[in-house]
């Protein structure tokens, strides 16, 4: 065995060594980011109708990240309402909650908006259904998270 093939053969298991450690390092969330909260709804109908909240999310992971972007449709009584499509740089605490807030701008001609008046008016409560995903990276990964979240809410104006 020669000089120049042992070192090749050095140079191989090196790479391959650094690819190992590489790959082992990052690792990816083992659990899902958990919307746990929308809080403080508003609905904004100053101008063109906002709906107006802030989204408690939760990371069960070890692992810091970062929220780039979130993709969510609202429903509201089984009506499509309106679509969150943020671009964020907001950081994701290991192994805690955070925060992000929420503008929307409402389709009320999909809900009937006189209907809507007056059901606010008259003090009735709204099912409203997050469904959609975030695009979160850790460590530079991308990953696609999905948002499947109900509550019942009073909107006030």
């Amino acid at each position: 065995m020669n000089l120049f093939t042992m070192y090749k053969a050095t140079l191989k298991f090196l790479v391959v060594g650094l690819l190992v450690m590489l790959a082992s390092s990052c690792k990816t969330p083992k659990e899902d980011i958990v919307l746990r909260q929308i809080k403080d709804v508003v609905v904004d109908g100053t101008t063109a109708p906002m709906l107006k909240a802030q989204a408690i999310f939760f990371n069960p992971n070890p692992q810091h990240g970062k929220l780039k972007r979130i993709n969510v449709e609202i429903f509201v009584d089984g009506k499509k309402a309106g679509t969150v499509d943020q671009e964020l740089n907001t950081i994701i605490p290991a192994n805690g909650e955070f925060t992000v807030p929420l503008e929307v701008k409402l389709a009320m001609q999909e809900l009937g908006f006189l209907d809507t008046i007056f059901s606010v008016l008259g003090g009735k409560k709204f099912e409203v259904r997050y469904e959609g995903v975030l695009r979160v990276n850790y460590h530079g990964f991308p990953l696609r998270v999905p948002v499947k979240y109900k509550d019942e809410v009073r909107v006030k104006f």
